[in-house]
């Protein structure tokens, strides 16, 4: 049988298990390509390092040349994260003949544009599918199988770290660090899990889907975003009364003046898919034209899952189905002019959950509820639960304060966002209001 011969650059969790699939399933892979997928190097800073894969002789080098050197290595999967090295190191492989297969959704939103136009002018080709939610074969879905349709919207959980410490904090009273530490040792976060938990890591996800869905040219950097490293226990307990839970939500709209897009933890409405999407898993719900909508679900986080979309790009690279479709569909052109252009933050219309810490003094409500009016804002319904009068002996209403929880109903971004402001403002407010999106 015909042999394509493979690389793996950066033997961290995804590439370990790239390798399992390929030498423990090499009769598998064999079957869907045609061809045998021989992992030639795999590249390592470490060579003393112990791995969960036994690698034949002769595979492991700390020498990336070893694979820019070798014209027998035509494909690499290159699964270092970051943005440097791996853009130098990504540049370095195109130049020197080899189609690429990655899972760096950083990178590829950050220089998409650059590293794929090289990648055209060389007469290479980059595969992506593991960029975004894991297992999930969104990119094919949304670029290929709905290519009949115009995207209506897409909105999902694009973060399976973020949704299993939401789930973990909402299903078990567990405490945020404590999940972090859980998340940590699952493989499903990284040692500094910033990039999940203040929404970065969905925030260029959705800038990665926007462009195949929208056509549009956007710096994750520009994309409202929200993460869970602030989100308390009493708002999910408060999401639960309401018939709601969390869920840190990437939402892209497309309207008559441009694209909404958005990262925030938003209350979905339980018995919604969305809502029962649980730990590690991704949800991707996307609406056509002609089709209509799509639910798409699968695990968003762990070594194997990954891997999955990883294998599955080396073989319709290896089998010449990846540089058919990279020239065609013109994935990050710099020559195309962006199709569709962001519209602004401000004038985005929702509803809006609000938790507010009160002092028990007649007429806050009501101080409250003026705010609110003032900026066109109307109240759909108020939680405010009794204070015994004995909450601390004092029965003072400055000592005792209360919870107010205000849902309310649709308000533009920028109207919920000044009143909360001036609502902190009032000497009846004992500390920050959280506002968060609603879903229905």
């Amino acid at each position: 049988m015909e042999k394509t011969n493979i690389a793996i650059v950066g033997m961290g969790t995804v590439g370990t298990g790239v390798a399992r699939l390929l030498l423990d399933h090499g009769d598998r892979t064999s079957r869907h390509a045609g061809r045998t997928l021989w992992l030639k190097k795999a590249v390592v800073r470490d060579l003393q390092k112990p791995r969960d894969v036994e690698l034949p002789d002769g595979v492991v080098t700390d020498s990336i040349a070893d694979v820019l050197n070798d014209p027998e290595i035509t494909v690499v999967a290159q699964l270092i994260g970051g943005l440097e090295p791996a853009r130098t190191i990504m540049l370095d492989l195109l130049e020197a003949g080899k189609d690429i297969v990655t899972a760096n959704k950083a990178l590829l939103a950050q220089h998409g544009p650059e590293l794929f136009n090289r990648a055209r002018e060389l007469g290479r080709s980059i595969a992506f599918e593991a960029s975004v939610a894991g297992g999930i074969p969104i990119i094919a879905n949304i670029s290929q199988c709905l290519s009949a349709n115009q995207i209506v919207s897409l909105e999902g959980i694009l973060n399976g770290t973020s949704n299993f410490i939401v789930t973990q904090m909402d299903e078990r009273g567990a405490s945020y660090d404590d999940v972090v530490r859980q998340a940590q040792k699952l493989g499903y976060a990284e040692a500094d899990p910033a990039m999940d938990v203040d929404g970065s890591d969905a925030a260029q996800k959705l800038a990665i889907l926007a462009h195949l869905a929208f056509g549009a040219t956007v710096d994750w950097n520009d994309i409202p975003r929200v993460g869970i490293d602030g989100l308390a226990a009493d708002d999910l307990t408060y999401a639960r009364k309401l018939g709601y839970r969390i869920k840190l939500l990437g939402v892209a709209k497309l309207a008559d003046d441009g694209l909404e897009l958005s990262v925030g933890p938003t209350l979905v409405k339980i018995g919604t898919p969305l809502a029962e999407v649980r730990d590690a898993f991704n949800a991707i719900r996307v609406i056509g034209d002609a089709v209509g909508p799509v639910f798409y679900h699968g695990l968003g986080a762990g070594q194997m899952p990954t891997a999955s979309a990883v294998v599955a790009d080396l073989i319709d690279t290896a089998v010449g189905r990846t540089r058919l479709t990279f020239q065609t569909l013109e994935y990050f052109s710099i020559d195309q002019p962006p199709r569709v252009k962001l519209r602004d933050a401000d004038t985005l219309v929702g509803r809006y959950y609000f938790r507010l810490p009160v002092s028990n003094h007649p007429g806050t409500l009501a101080s409250i509820a003026t705010v609110l009016a003032k900026h066109g804002i109307s109240i759909a319904s108020v939680i405010q639960h009794e204070t015994s009068d004995e909450a601390d002996g004092s029965n003072d209403p400055q000592i005792d304060p209360v919870t107010l929880v205000v849902m309310t109903h649709e308000a533009t971004a920028g109207a919920a966002r000044k009143a909360t402001l001036e609502i902190e403002s009032l000497a009846t407010v004992t500390g920050p209001v959280v506002r968060l999106q609603v879903k229905d």
